[in-house]
């Protein structure tokens, strides 16, 4: 199988900046994804080229490379008046994450409709499409993280948006499965054209209708998601970028990601 790079989200460590980079260097791992939305919203506000080459220079030091930015503000793109605001903001993490050598910005934009005749469905076209004119522009990609709709939605609304590599996916496949119940591996084949970057998280999911949210995260290669046939359709489809690790809840994360990283590797090295 082929050795995808492996990255781990760098505040899944919740740890200060520097000792988070020195814990995930000592991983054996070669990148990090980077939150410039925390502490808050508007923490990429304070960052300029040169506190961003200050925190670039932490990371190369210790031997790594920024896989992609989070430019998450949980709002999604669904309200017509609070758009423009996220829409500037977006661009201006896209234009940030080039100071740390990156193309890729992460986000979630909210639940695409099923039905297209929603009129948040329109509203979210407007809004992504003019954010993947601009990734094009400047030769990055806006990736949406997958989970709050099926691979087959999302894949529709993509095509929908005309963008060359501006809009694109960051594939996480335990929001798949917590979430929507879809399979990764289809969603894979599904979205392979759209596809730069991945997280591993595993979760199960108990399809509880008597519960809020019928799902769990869990360590990686204990939950629902089949990561070497997940990691076998990522190869085939010609996926080369990182599998970065994400851990958003637990006691240790550190002894978790450590783990996750051990997992990745043995599953690589026996498929």
């Amino acid at each position: 199988m082929y050795q995808f790079p492996i990255g781990v989200m760098l505040e899944s460590f919740r740890l200060p900046f520097r000792e988070a980079v020195e814990k995930a260097a000592s991983l054996g791992v070669s990148g990090l994804q980077v939150y410039m939305t925390q502490p808050g919203e508007t923490y990429f506000r304070s960052l300029d080229r040169a506190r961003c080459r200050e925190l670039l220079d932490i990371i190369r030091s210790n031997g790594l490379k920024v896989s992609a930015i989070c430019g998450d503000f949980g709002k999604g793109f669904g309200d017509p008046e609070l758009n423009p605001e996220l829409i500037e903001n977006s661009m201006r993490i896209m234009d940030l994450a080039k100071y740390f050598e990156a193309d890729i910005v992460t986000t979630h934009i909210g639940t695409v409709p099923e039905d297209k005749a929603d009129p948040v469905y329109g509203i979210m076209q407007d809004a992504c499409g003019g954010l993947g004119e601009y990734a094009d522009s400047i030769g990055s990609s806006f990736a949406v993280e997958t989970g709050p709709e099926t691979a087959a939605v999302l894949r529709e609304f993509l095509d929908s948006l005309g963008s060359r590599r501006g809009m694109a996916v960051n594939l996480d496949p335990a929001n798949l499965k917590m979430v929507k119940d879809d399979d990764p591996v289809e969603a894979v084949r599904l979205l392979k054209d759209y596809i730069v970057h991945t997280h591993a998280k595993d979760g199960v999911r108990f399809n509880d209708s008597t519960v809020p949210r019928p799902y769990r995260e869990v360590a990686l290669g204990t939950g629902h998601v089949d990561f070497p046939a997940y990691l076998r359709a990522l190869e085939e489809a010609g996926y080369r970028g990182f599998l970065t690790i994400e851990r958003e809840v637990g006691e240790d994360p550190g002894k978790d990601i450590a783990e996750a990283v051990r997992y990745l590797k043995q599953v690589m090295a026996e498929n």
